[in-house]
């Protein structure tokens, strides 16, 4: 089983200190300078250079799943046994609610009472479920982590490639491949047959990752001084290059003081970061709060984009959400400044640390909000840990807003635009309204008690005609239907009706609220920017697919 390069690199298990700070050369600098000037990627836009990339595991497996490994691969420390809080390998507490497949712990219920499942990534279910999540939330790229797959977890890291291309397809995401070189004896020539026998195959995939016409694939590990990446710098420098022989747009994740050569870089590797088409040095472990944030800002973030600028190199540096279970995330403001520092400094490219890395806490899938979904013998910590409650999704809607301003869709601001609850829908808070549909007179109601589609087709109020109006925030608005508790959503971007099968508020699920001169209302998408409609003078699905207000995109709004 390969092991985390973040346990093996963090600095301190309690967060970042000066002493640790020191040890990495991150003495203090003066205050955090102004804005940068902005230097510019060596390469155009493609889907790496100006893009928000996510590190994806896909590497969690429960007994009974049909995975090739049959273990419960990542959540335990025996992964022969159920987790349990006396063999378990996560610190952090996924959110379920969104898996139709799961798979009973050995933990005790949750706080609600709920059993303590989890998922599979072997499951097809699961892999779609994250990528949607990535499309709701704007993530552009995913970089699908490949650890040494000649042993016994190949065949099913094999299978996990097919289902991520699958996935990726299915939602109008990016992938590449991401070597991780941990532990990896043989690593020169496997690699090389690795790609020609297996991965190379995936390039032909429409959602596979061109940089400049090429394939991307990225090597992590050259470079970096510890025992677990040995290698001298010809046989790395001989593997990126038959990459880029290979016609292949290669990316070095590589230490964090590649630039200088020293801490936790092997010396004479000048060379083969230099080779790299993309650097993306290292940075979990080694930082921990906003100051970190700010002092690496100057004594990493802007001289090293000034260098790759100058070698012509793309530059992809990390975001982090912090550790959970470090107490590190600050409800959100300790990433969004290192947002809004890549933006001041000219960074184009990003890479989040991580997308589902529940086995040191740096994920930014959806998440355990409270104890009321965190098994009660766990002693996990969930979301709300310093006080402030944050929805399941909140990590993804702030790498959302994050991805928005390095892209200048918002403005550069140091303060965090994302709320950590939207309309508060866990709550049972928010106005109680009905809709009444000019098209035809009828109610709209969330159907078979919320299982199909939005449609306006009763004649009276019952409990499935009711809906909770949250503040969305931004002047838009959210709605929670009574008939499941769950949030309308514009589904498919949109392209499908409007159907209440969400958890939590993102994109999809929010709703500009137009008040139309004779009293009544729109409601205009923005998963599309589209008019909600009742199709067919209300005898189809209420659907987001109008451009202008007519009859059928008029509602009366009656208020409980």
């Amino acid at each position: 089983m390969a092991v985390s390069r973040r346990t093996l690199l963090s600095v301190t298990a309690g967060g970042t200190s000066a002493a640790a700070l020191a040890a990495l050369g991150l003495a203090k600098a003066a205050s955090a300078s102004p804005t940068a000037a902005a230097a510019p990627a060596a390469s155009g836009p493609g889907d790496v250079v100006g893009k928000v990339t996510v590190g994806y595991q896909g590497w969690f497996a429960c007994i009974g799943d049909g995975a090739p490994i049959n273990a419960w691969w990542h959540w335990s420390a025996n992964a022969g046994q159920a987790p349990s809080p006396s063999n378990t390998g996560i610190v952090a507490w996924p959110e379920m609610r969104d898996y139709t497949a799961t798979y009973r712990t050995s933990y005790a219920n949750l706080g609600n009472g709920q059993p303590a499942t989890l998922f599979s990534s072997y499951d097809q279910q699961t892999v779609d479920t994250h990528f949607l999540w990535m499309q709701q939330n704007s993530i552009d790229t995913a970089a699908l982590q490949r650890f040494n797959p000649t042993g016994g977890e190949g065949p099913t890291r094999d299978a996990m490639a097919a289902k991520v291309r699958s996935a990726a397809e299915s939602h109008g995401r990016k992938f590449y491949i991401m070597y991780d070189v941990t532990d990896w004896t043989n690593m020169q020539s496997e690699i090389k047959a690795d790609w020609t026998s297996k991965m190379k195959a995936h390039t032909a995939s429409s959602a596979y990752a061109k940089q400049n016409g090429k394939p991307v694939v990225c090597i992590w590990g050259f470079g970096f001084n510890d025992d677990k990446r040995p290698w001298a710098p010809a046989p790395c420098l001989d593997v990126v290059n038959w990459f880029k022989g290979q016609g292949c747009y290669v990316i070095g994740g590589v230490p964090t003081w590649w630039r200088t050569g020293d801490r936790d870089s092997r010396p004479g590797f000048g060379d083969v970061y230099r080779a790299f088409d993309m650097l993306s040095p290292w940075m979990v472990g080694r930082i921990g709060n906003v100051g970190d944030a700010d002092n690496f800002y100057n004594v990493a973030t802007v001289p090293d984009l000034a260098e790759c600028a100058a070698h012509g190199i793309d530059y992809q540096p990390c975001v982090l959400p912090g550790a959970v279970s470090l107490r590190q995330r600050a409800h959100g403001d300790f990433m969004w400044r290192q947002f809004y520092n890549m933006k001041r400094a000219g960074v184009a490219s990003v890479y989040i640390s991580m997308f589902d890395e529940y086995n040191e806490g740096n994920q930014i899938a959806k998440t355990a909000e409270s104890t009321a979904w965190l098994p009660a013998d766990s002693g996990m910590l969930a979301l709300d840990e310093d006080g402030t409650a944050c929805s399941s999704d909140y990590y993804l809607r702030l790498t959302g807003d994050g991805g928005r301003m390095l892209k200048g869709q918002i403005p550069l601001t140091p303060t965090r635009p994302t709320q950590p609850v939207i309309g508060n829908p866990g709550s049972g808070s928010g106005t109680v309204i009905s809709l009444r549909a000019r098209a035809n007179n009828n109610y709209v109601t969330a159907d078979n008690a919320g299982s199909s589609p939005l449609i306006a087709n009763r004649t009276a109020i019952g409990t499935w005609e009711k809906f909770d109006q949250l503040d969305a925030g931004g002047g838009a608005i959210a709605l929670r239907a009574h008939a499941n508790n769950l949030i309308v959503t514009a589904e498919n971007a949109g392209a499908a009706a409007l159907i209440a099968n969400r958890t939590s508020v993102g994109p999809w699920e929010t709703f500009q609220l137009v008040h139309n001169s004779n009293g009544t209302v729109s409601l205009r998408a923005l998963a599309n920017n589209q008019y909600v409609t009742a199709e067919n003078a209300g005898a189809g699905a209420l659907i987001a697919n109008r451009a202008t207000i007519g009859g059928w995109e008029q509602f009366d709004l009656i208020v409980d």
